[in-house]
């Protein structure tokens, strides 16, 4: 009788794992010269280190990932209103690393899971380079939804 009381358990997907010798920090923000290194590995251009330090500092949070040798390969920062909306900035995988589609998609599915816990329901934007793509994609991200057209200026 009390089994048909019990509502299956969904198979839930694994959360992507780090390869070995990979680790996921939140704590430490990388150093503004490194994470500008990685940023102009990663086709940006190269930004002046007290805009970033400003910029690391005036974040809700961010995400790192660094190999083996302490080296940081990927990144993602969150500015948000703490009510309706967060945005993604930065979201980088060095490109040179083997295992940079598998650090995206973990930088990705860790912000997006922190996010929903954090702040349910708020919209999340992003500003990413093409190599991130997939990974936002594979994430329920749409290029233009519904005809939204997003601009910047560089000032």
């Amino acid at each position: 009788m009390l089994d048909s009381l019990l509502i299956p358990f969904r198979s839930q997907p694994q959360p992507p794992a780090l390869p070995e010798g990979y680790s996921l920090q939140s704590e430490r923000p990388p150093l503004a010269d490194e994470l500008n290194a990685l940023l102009v590995e990663c086709g940006d251009p190269s930004r002046p280190l007290a805009r970033l330090e400003a910029a690391l500092e005036r974040s809700s949070w961010q995400l790192s990932v660094r190999n083996s040798a302490d080296q940081l390969v990927g990144f993602v920062r969150v500015t948000s209103d703490l009510a309706l909306n967060a945005n993604l900035w930065d979201l980088s995988a060095h490109p040179a690393d083997p295992q940079q589609e598998r650090l995206m998609i973990v930088l990705v599915h860790t912000a997006l899971s922190r996010l929903r816990r954090e702040l349910p329901g708020c919209s999340i934007s992003v500003a990413a380079a093409p190599m991130a793509q997939e990974a936002l994609k594979r994430h329920g991200f749409v290029v233009d939804p519904g005809g939204i057209r997003a601009m910047g200026l560089s000032l």
